[in-house]
């Protein structure tokens, strides 16, 4: 188990990547601060070393990232209506990027992934394909391929780069 020190650094360091990883996947308030307490529980009770700070964001990464299919697999999940598809969604969306943030949302699960990890995370496709176990050309497959539908989505007028 992990001391409090380590803990309040952790939250402090990853928890703005763990709730915009679960708003990408699971695009509501609720289910994103569960899966923020289930993820850090999973730290705190784990024992596992990390060998730096990259392979530590990596693991955080990769459990939210697990959790939320978990969540988005559950029998509960889908037998339920979301709350969100009754009303409008999140208002702490910058209203200046809404567009974008909805389209983001609207591409498929593997494109979202690859677009977050890139864009907002700042990771290479050799980082993203480690972090995701794929293979590096399918991440530059699915970047080519999201920023693709994007332009679509949104008419050309933005720049991805």
């Amino acid at each position: 188990m992990r001391s409090e020190q380590e803990t309040i650094r952790a939250i402090e360091q990853y928890s703005d990547t763990v709730r915009r990883i679960c708003m990408v996947h699971l695009k509501n308030d609720a289910d994103t601060e569960d899966i923020f307490q289930t993820v850090f529980l999973k730290y705190v009770l784990s024992s596992i070393s990390f060998e730096n700070s990259e392979h530590e964001k990596a693991w955080f990464i990769r459990v939210t990232i697990n959790a939320c299919k978990d969540l988005l697999k559950s029998f509960f999940r889908s037998h339920t209506v979301s709350l969100n598809d009754v009303i409008e969604p999140s208002t702490e969306l910058s209203l200046d990027y809404r567009d974008v943030w909805e389209a983001i949302f609207s591409l498929p699960q593997k494109y979202r992934d690859v677009v977050y990890l890139h864009y907002f995370e700042d990771y290479t496709a050799p980082q993203i394909s480690h972090i995701l176990n794929k293979n590096v050309n399918t991440i530059y497959t699915l970047l080519t391929r999201s920023k693709q539908m994007l332009r679509e989505k949104l008419g050309g007028d933005y720049d991805y780069e």
